[in-house]
């Protein structure tokens, strides 16, 4: 077995065709012991377990209410209560990957709608990494990797408008914010804007549709939640010590600037 030194914290990554799966997969599969969190315990419970006799590294999964300060406060707390117990090395990374989509024209976006996208994608993002971000800070080591999204670069999109854009376009001011606000302190907080993967968020989609975005993408395809993983990983690595406040696009050249 490979030496476990550092734990990953992956939020939103219960969905079999998500990239929270994936890079939770692809942590374990790279030596990390992992945390899984979502908003289905159980369920995060039963990945964590799967992922750990697969990979054969330390693997727990909790309940969280990304939205509620109390919910993620419990969530911390169980993490580093098996941290204490010697059941999990400390928290080195954290991969804020929760988030929710607004497909609906701004005319029929709803106050509930907007603040339920705004509370999941940005606020979530801010009370997960104020949670576990001291632990970090203590050992002087660390990694946060956010989940923005190319909608926050282009604007709109099929699947996420103007709320989706909003919020995740907010993810890269808060990242860029925050990296120069930790400075020298050994915690690095970077940015991913995925443009359009292969997740659940696709189902249901017509090949027409399917055919008018590759022709779009200059790669001429659709991204893997696998490729969108590589890049989280790697901005947790030892590697990308010298990357902090920065937005690594992986959308096949969809856009450019």
């Amino acid at each position: 077995m490979t030496t476990i030194q550092r734990t990953a914290v992956i939020t939103g990554a219960t969905s079999d065709r998500g990239i929270g799966m994936a890079t939770a997969r692809r942590y374990a599969r790279e030596g990390w012991a992992v945390v899984v969190l979502d908003l289905d315990g159980e369920k995060s419970a039963k990945v964590a377990r799967e992922i750990g006799n697969e990979l054969n590294v330390p693997s727990f999964g909790y309940e969280i209410d990304v939205t509620s300060e109390d919910s993620v406060a419990k969530a911390q707390a169980a993490v580093e209560a098996e941290v204490r117990a010697g059941n999990l090395p400390a928290v080195g990374a954290l991969a804020n990957i929760a988030g929710i989509t607004s497909p609906v024209p701004f005319l029929e976006t709803s106050l509930e709608l907007w603040n339920k996208v705004m509370a999941v994608n940005a606020t979530g993002t801010y009370l997960v990494t104020k949670a576990f971000l001291p632990a970090m800070l203590e050992n002087k080591w660390g990694r946060i990797v956010n989940m923005s999204s190319v909608s926050a670069q282009r604007g709109g999109g099929v699947f996420g408008k103007v709320p989706y854009s909003s919020a995740k376009a907010a993810i890269l001011g808060f990242t860029k914010a925050l990296a120069r606000e930790l400075g020298d302190s050994g915690v690095t907080i970077n940015a991913v804007t995925p443009g359009a993967v292969d997740t659940n968020i696709r189902v249901g989609t017509t090949p027409e549709l399917e055919a008018a975005i590759a022709r779009d993408i200059p790669l001429g395809r659709t991204g893997s939640t696998e490729e969108v993983a590589a890049v989280i990983t790697f901005l947790s690595s030892e590697d990308a010590s010298y990357l902090t406040g920065s937005t690594f696009d992986i959308n096949g050249g969809s856009h450019m600037y």
